[in-house]
């Protein structure tokens, strides 16, 4: 059941309750005038009967006392009678009667009309004093009806409220629990189905924060084996090939210097020639590493020929990948961060094709627009066996990169290969650049 009908069921049975009520107590309230008129119109008849039924000749005062007895032994509604052949006098004014004045009733009583029955003369006169109380009496109950009405209608909501908001406190305690790190929501189930409906859905917020997180974890772990293996790569190189250039170097210095005085011109100038080709050995090898860790001014033109180097280094290890590369001839002016982004993930791009794709062909395009630049890398390969790996290793980092940015991975896997489709927006100042 859903919300909406839960509380139109609730709010439905308590108005049914309450009209039930109201009418229960509307049957009670015209029972009771019933009878009382039904008593009104008997106690009438009896003090007309007793007035004509007098013995002739009694005192007034005392034919008085009797019908007075008579009248007062059962109640009248709406007249007074009197044994009176005058006008009443003046009689207090009662409290309904000048509720009614303040009502704007009007309430004036009047000398009635004069009956002779016998040697007895009644005056029966109207009592509006009767029916006004007969109406205040009436609105008591409707207003009483009214409380018990307005009070079991606010209990009836304030208990719905508190039962309708009870699962959205366990939905915040299960995003807390995400929030201090726990894997799960440990959700309850939930009856209605707008909860069990965000209940689900904060489930797969869950799933999907435990992914990300392992996700995480394996970068982390990744970054710590990179940065391991360019050390380890870094030692072998200033060992292998710097080590053994320095210690020739020295060699050649050493020699130099304990057979300075016994050298002639030409051994001189053989041992200064082999000192400066190892030098320029150790240059080379020495801008060779600094290229590999980081790319050196990766502008528009530098960025093309650092993209183009890249992709011949490739070819040239015989991996048996053809590598072709498409770009426009003037690339986007990027700043240092795009530019190092944009290289950073087409280097990893040609690492994982190498490393898992076995494929043949691998073609690398970049395309530019007033507010991004497009980059494409396709291969003919096996693509990716599990859509999970998307979230994993390289292709994770390529992904953290371009969002660091602003960009985008698009990533299509198939059996005919992997497509990699990577957008790095262009900055405020970089359109103005390329527009200027």
């Amino acid at each position: 059941m859903d919300l909406r009908r839960r509380l139109v069921s609730h709010l439905g049975t308590l108005l049914a309750g309450l009209l039930l009520m109201a009418t229960l107590i509307n049957l009670y309230s015209l029972r009771q005038d019933i009878d009382a008129e039904v008593s009104a119109s008997e106690q009438l008849v009896k003090v007309l009967l007793a007035a004509g039924q007098l013995e002739p000749g009694l005192p007034p005062a005392t034919a008085a006392e009797h019908v007075q007895a008579i009248v007062d032994s059962g109640a009248l509604r709406h007249l007074s009678i009197s044994l009176d052949a005058t006008a009443p006098a003046n009689k207090p004014v009662s409290k309904s009667v000048l509720l009614a004045g303040w009502l704007g009733v009007e309430s004036t009583d009047t000398p009635g009309q004069l009956i002779q029955l016998g040697e007895q003369t009644l005056r029966i006169a109207p009592n509006p004093a009767s029916e006004i109380e007969e109406r205040l009496g009436d609105t008591v109950r409707l207003c009483i009806t009214l409380l018990l009405f307005s009070g079991a209608t606010l209990l009836v909501a304030w208990r719905a409220a508190d039962r309708a908001l009870a699962p959205v406190r366990e939905l915040e305690s299960g995003l807390q629990r995400l929030a201090r790190g726990d894997t799960e929501a440990a959700l309850p189930p939930f009856a209605l189905r707008e909860f069990s409906r965000v209940a689900g859905a904060i489930d797969d917020l869950a799933a999907s924060l435990a992914e990300s997180r392992a996700a995480q974890r394996q970068l982390s772990r990744q970054l710590i084996e990179v940065q391991e293996d360019e050390r380890r790569t870094l030692a072998r190189d200033l060992h292998d090939e710097m080590g053994q250039t320095l210690t020739a170097i020295g060699v050649t210095a050493a020699y130099l210097e304990r057979n300075a005085t016994q050298l002639d011109a030409g051994q001189v100038i053989e041992c200064a020639g082999d000192l400066r080709r190892d030098v320029k050995a150790s240059g080379e090898q020495l801008r060779a590493m600094l290229k590999r860790l980081r790319p050196h001014g990766l502008d528009a033109n530098a960025l093309a020929s650092a993209l183009r180097e890249l992709l011949a280094s490739w070819q040239q290890r015989e991996s048996g990948i053809d590598f072709r590369i498409a770009m426009p001839a003037g690339l986007p002016t990027l700043g240092e961060a795009a530019g190092l982004v944009l290289y950073r993930v087409v280097q990893e791009a040609l690492t994982n094709v190498v490393r898992h794709s076995g494929a043949q062909h691998c073609r690398v395009t970049i395309e530019a627009t007033e507010q991004a630049v497009h980059l494409s890398v396709s291969d003919d390969g096996k693509g990716l066996p599990d859509d999970r790996l998307a979230r994993r290793g390289g292709l994770l980092g390529m992904t953290e990169r371009l969002a660091m940015l602003g960009g985008r991975l698009e990533i299509q896997g198939g059996p005919n290969g992997l497509h990699l489709q990577a957008i790095l927006p262009l900055t405020r100042e970089e359109q103005l650049k390329e527009l200027s």
